[in-house]
């Protein structure tokens, strides 16, 4: 998603909380759901810094629009496959209803051991707690509904067939809308944001992050514009990642062992 995409969205969201509806659904269409920043637009720019910081700025823009609807419940209908930033735009949602057969990618580490934005240090742990938190973020492995559910990172699966996967959301959102426990439901949605701001603002999650985004981006270590150059261009890997190829990472562990031996 560019900065200009990221925009959109986020005035379209604005346009639809102005309508008192009980429950807003932000739905993807069946190709993809959200991969994050736009690397492609980044890696044509004149500066490839500069446009991944107005990027990435503009999808935490984006997200924080999406925590802070406080009047109503939020639905991010996952209907095609989602990685890196994508992953984290969902859980901004309440609830995140995945079709069958999507993949999630959630890490950022492959392009070039890139920190991540999208408030993800204060929803992903407050989706699955700290520990999972650590086995998402550093596993780098891609996850289907099942993992997803088992995580919290889904929270109701929808059928495979996408023609079937848009009545069944139709169908569970007017249901959710017509819910007795609804304003209840949306009464602890904001008293829990209004305590999590109290203990630690959104502001602070995102300062923290982006001083770390920023290294990646205008630091002395190249990885990350190496990484995003090589995946723009489809710059075949030399060998296949250890996060993949466990076998040789024990193999190399041993290596090393004998090595210091």
């Amino acid at each position: 998603m560019s900065s200009e995409d990221c925009d959109t969205l986020r005035k379209a969201i604005t346009r639809a909380k102005a309508r008192s509806l009980p429950v807003l659904v932000l739905q993807g269409d069946a190709d993809r759901w959200s991969n994050g920043i736009h690397l492609g637009i980044i890696e044509g720019a004149n500066s490839a810094a500069d446009e991944s910081w107005r990027n990435i700025n503009a999808m935490n823009d984006l997200v924080r629009e999406i925590i802070e609807t406080d009047d109503r419940l939020v639905v991010a209908a996952v209907l095609g496959n989602a990685g890196a930033g994508g992953v984290f735009l969902s859980l901004a949602a309440d609830e995140v209803w995945m079709r069958e057969g999507v993949i999630l990618n959630p890490h950022y580490k492959d392009m070039g051991n890139l920190y991540g934005s999208e408030y993800w240090t204060y929803l992903l742990p407050a989706r699955v707690g700290e520990d999972r938190a650590r086995r998402v973020t550093q596993a780098r492995l891609p996850m289907g509904v099942d993992e997803a559910l088992e995580l919290r990172l889904a929270t109701r699966r929808l059928p495979g067939n996408v023609e079937s996967a848009d009545w069944e959301l139709l169908r569970a959102a007017a249901e959710l809308a017509a819910s007795p426990d609804l304003a209840r439901r949306i009464a602890a949605k904001r008293a829990r944001r209004a305590g999590d701001e109290a203990e630690k603002p959104l502001a602070a999650y995102r300062e923290e992050e982006l001083r770390r985004m920023r290294r990646n981006f205008y630091g002395f270590d190249p990885s990350y514009h190496v990484a995003r150059y090589n995946f723009i261009d489809k710059t075949p890997k030399s060998r296949t990642p250890v996060t993949l190829a466990v076998h040789r990472a024990n193999a190399d562990h041993s290596d090393r062992r004998s090595t210091m031996r």
